[in-house]
């Protein structure tokens, strides 16, 4: 970017015989819009243009550029330290000065391209940081903390533009006995197969978490009390039909029971509140006998 046809020659002219793709402009507007919608790895860009000038571009990039690194280098005539300062505050990685050297562009080319790599390098290991972040160890499930950021968002959702959506608390029957006879190793590969059936009979949209122990969680989006019980009996079926073996349960196999609660219009309880109700709902299934969904009952 560069208001002095000259200097831009000679700059694209370097950029491309360097192998790369070069876009130029003639104004820092036009500049900005390059930028937003290219998002290139490199910006050289003047200090003094037309319109946002090169500091401005500069601060502009970087409040925006969260996912992505891009290496920034101001061309200026200022060769002063507080000019170089006040272009490295403003989110400049180098400068040139002018008139512009091809050979001094050209290093800075190869410096950007070791940084730029190294940023999208560090970027997939936050990525990846984040989602074991978000991720149970055992079920490869999301865990709670991905389920309290899911949950916050569709509640809020559910609020502004009044939807609905249902919650369904699945604990597996006898679990401390299936691990006291058996052994932890079972109990994990149990747990781990549980994991793989809710996922697999769980619609694309609901999310599926490891509540913790041997507690998962259904969020089930746009679904009311009644749609929630079909979906979380299949899943309660496919579990059992699993034929796992366990001695300590009166039906000698694997189980879950599960507690429903649903957020509506009507009854526009918080999301702790919420997943409270499909906790009494769950203790109501056990009491009951086990094995069974239960949803959560009003008073009155």
């Amino acid at each position: 970017m560069d208001d002095d046809p000259g200097s831009l020659m000679v700059a694209k002219a370097v950029v491309e015989h360097a192998g790369y793709e070069c876009l130029s402009a003639a104004d820092g507007d036009t500049a900005w819009e390059l930028f937003q919608l290219h998002q290139p790895e490199v910006v050289v860009t003047d200090w003094v243009m037309p319109g946002m000038n090169g500091l401005e571009l500069c601060e502009s990039i970087r409040r925006v550029a969260e996912d992505s690194y891009t290496y920034l280098v101001l061309l200026t005539s200022f060769g002063s330290q507080d000019d170089v300062l006040a272009g490295m505050e403003a989110g400049a990685d180098d400068y040139v000065t002018k008139p512009l050297d091809p050979f001094t562009l050209r290093t800075r080319l190869l410096v950007a391209r070791r940084v730029t790599a190294l940023h999208a390098q560090l970027g997939k290991y936050r990525q990846e940081l984040t989602r074991q972040a978000r991720t149970d160890p055992l079920t490869h499930l999301d865990n709670r903390l991905k389920l309290t950021e899911d949950l916050d968002l569709l509640h809020g959702r559910s609020q502004r533009y009044g939807g609905r959506y249902s919650l369904a608390l699945c604990d597996v029957d006898y679990f401390k006995s299936f691990n006291d006879l058996q052994g932890h190793p079972a109990g994990d590969d149990a747990l781990k197969l549980v994991a793989k059936t809710l996922a697999a009979l769980a619609r694309d949209t609901d999310g599926v978490y490891r509540f913790g122990g041997e507690e998962f969680l259904l969020i089930l989006p746009d679904q009311g009390a009644a749609d929630a019980e079909v979906a979380v009996e299949r899943i309660r079926s496919g579990i059992e039909s699993l034929g796992i073996v366990h001695v300590g349960n009166p039906r000698e196999v694997l189980t879950i029971s599960a507690g429903i609660s649903t957020f509506t219009a009507d009854h526009p309880v918080s999301s702790g509140r919420l997943l409270k109700e499909a906790d009494d709902a769950l203790y109501s299934a056990k009491a009951a006998g086990r094995n069974r969904v239960v949803s959560f009952v009003r008073a009155g």
